[in-house]
């Protein structure tokens, strides 16, 4: 069989008319090479994904980014105050053994269980997600898709670097942590990058998957990842957990921001 993109040339079709053909007929088996047409799915120019709907996107967009440093200035103030959240303190003591601060709660096997989550949130883990997510959108010629991936998650994470700094909030030390932390607080860079990465790429993706059943599938493992990441920044003792619920809150407000951008692009793509 010829690969994409090239065509055999038959006998039949250089017959000449008055000339005994029958003679070497057939399959000559030449291959001549032609270029392969460019796709028209859905990241093409006019093309519009079925999941895309048509509310005012630019407003959505708008909104959850002023939404998003609106959650980090409110709650940072708050903390930058010195002002505390009761339930940290109570959430932080309450996953430990009360005679040993230093024993987390809970079977033996649910520390490493915990140790593997909160890799999945690690700045190695998801730069190997997203690298690889890219190649295979570029692979595809999803190039509009590849590119909303590339600038949702490189700014998110700028933008919580920023907010740790802005925040300076120090780690919990009511418990021992059980693994080791050099960086701020607030907000959880575990929890918001992991929002940011596994949200946005279930969000964009889901413009470019037609099946609704997959859809729901790959926003479904975005969503438990992040939980699971999250609670075991808790968990380990090396975050409040505000933290966790701030970066939950700017990440998932960041995805839906970028969503609404690349759901506005495709429209005015096809002139809608």
């Amino acid at each position: 069989m010829p690969a994409p993109g090239w065509t055999i040339e038959n006998d039949a079709s250089r017959a000449t008319p008055g000339r005994d053909n029958r003679r070497g007929g057939g399959i000559t088996g030449r291959v001549i090479d032609t270029p392969l047409p460019e796709p028209a799915g859905v990241d093409a120019a006019g093309a519009v994904p079925e999941a895309v709907r048509h509310p005012p996107w630019l407003l959505w967009a708008g909104g959850a980014v002023a939404l998003a440093v609106l959650v980090l200035v409110i709650v940072g103030a708050t903390i930058d105050r010195g002002h505390q959240f009761a339930f940290d303190r109570a959430l932080l003591l309450a996953l430990r053994q009360p005679a040993d601060l230093a024993v987390p709660a809970g079977p033996h096997w649910l520390q490493p269980t915990m140790l593997g989550l909160t890799a999945l949130g690690s700045g190695a883990v998801l730069t190997i997600i997203i690298a690889v997510t890219l190649g295979a959108l570029i692979v595809v010629r999803l190039w509009l898709t590849a590119a909303l991936v590339l600038a949702a998650t490189v700014s998110g994470s700028l933008a919580v670097a920023f907010a740790k700094t802005l925040v300076g909030r120090a780690r919990p030390e009511v418990v021992p942590h059980l693994v080791e932390v050099s960086s701020l607080s607030f907000p959880s860079g575990h929890s918001a990058n992991s929002a940011i990465v596994y949200l946005t790429l279930a969000l964009l993706l889901a413009q470019v998957i037609e099946r609704a059943a997959l859809r729901r599938y790959v926003g479904g493992v975005a969503v438990l990842l992040v939980v699971a990441i999250g609670v075991s920044r808790v968990y380990l003792g090396v975050h409040w957990p505000s933290d966790v619920l701030a970066g939950w809150s700017f990440g998932a407000l960041w995805a839906l921001a970028w969503w609404s951008v690349g759901a506005r692009l495709r429209l005015a793509r096809a002139g809608k």
